[in-house]
């Protein structure tokens, strides 16, 4: 699917990936929207989306949304539409992290955790796939993760969610094949991405597991969306999870801790959940 002339939506648009991801596709050509809970951000988005598009008949539009509320998606998606036309390319990069053992986790951590990174996803896709079939031709991405593939200490809810995430886009991508050939999809699983949202983190091999940039990330997703690539995986030493996790939990544990990988988190930060939109505050 190219870019240019296309429609794009990126939820979590406000900053790191998601907004990368938004400035790549105006520079390409596409119209672009960006939805999220960040209100204070939008209009420093507005502007940084417009220095960036190719011409001045390219459209931006941003809307503060909270994805996993399903009546507000379904609403602002209807508004959009009708302002801004039918949507060719969603990117589902909307996500939060906790970053805590499992008996810190509070409930309502959890809760957050599972409606933003999972659920949001079925609201979303359900708001704008239907046109998309109508039409014949769209694009769904999903921004999942490496620990969507393998978990570690420090991740249990967002490595659950990311999970629930490749199981919903490889289960959804099967449905298209049979039912919309005509829609593309996308699954992104990088290492960690220096956004802030995980701050903090380490990695013991850096030439095998760097701390990608956000901007790689966004080119890697404009081109797997351009060439129609079912996944992308990031960096490439993340494939070998494929063949850690066929081995007994005996031996994928003590090779997942040599590499790094159980202790990334243990100098976690992470950065402050933004607050949500106006009209969900107590």
């Amino acid at each position: 699917m190219r870019l240019q002339g296309s429609r794009i939506l990126v939820t979590g648009g406000a900053r790191g990936m998601g907004l990368e991801i938004a400035r790549l596709a105006a520079s390409k050509g596409a119209d672009t929207a960006i939805w999220d809970v960040d209100e204070r951000r939008l209009p420093e988005v507005l502007t940084t989306v417009r220095d960036a598009m190719r011409g001045p008949e390219q459209r931006v539009a941003t809307a503060v949304v909270d994805v996993s509320d399903r009546a507000a998606v379904m609403a602002a998606a209807r508004e959009l539409e009708a302002d801004f036309g039918p949507v060719d390319l969603l990117v589902n990069n909307a996500g939060v992290v906790s970053g805590k053992p499992l008996l810190d986790l509070a409930p309502e951590a959890i809760e957050r955790t599972f409606r933003v990174n999972a659920l949001a996803l079925f609201w979303t896709t359900q708001a704008f796939l239907p046109g998309m079939i109508q039409r014949g031709r769209g694009h769904l991405v999903t921004l999942a993760s490496a620990a969507g593939l393998l978990g570690a200490p420090g991740m249990s809810d967002y490595s659950a969610s990311k999970y629930a995430a490749v199981g919903y886009h490889e289960a959804l991508r099967a449905e298209l094949r049979r039912r919309a050939p005509g829609i593309g999809t996308t699954l992104v699983c990088p290492y960690f991405v220096d956004t802030g949202m995980f701050a903090g983190v380490r990695t013991r091999f850096p030439f095998l597991l760097p701390i990608l940039r956000p901007e790689a990330v966004a080119a890697a997703v404009a081109r797997g969306v351009e060439q129609d690539r079912r996944v992308v995986i990031l960096p490439w030493f993340v494939h070998s999870l494929k063949l850690i996790r066929l081995l007994p939990a005996a031996w994928l544990d003590p090779i997942a801790a040599f590499f790094g990988i159980h202790s990334a988190m243990d100098s976690f930060t992470g950065r402050p959940t933004p607050p949500p939109p106006r009209g969900d505050r107590s």
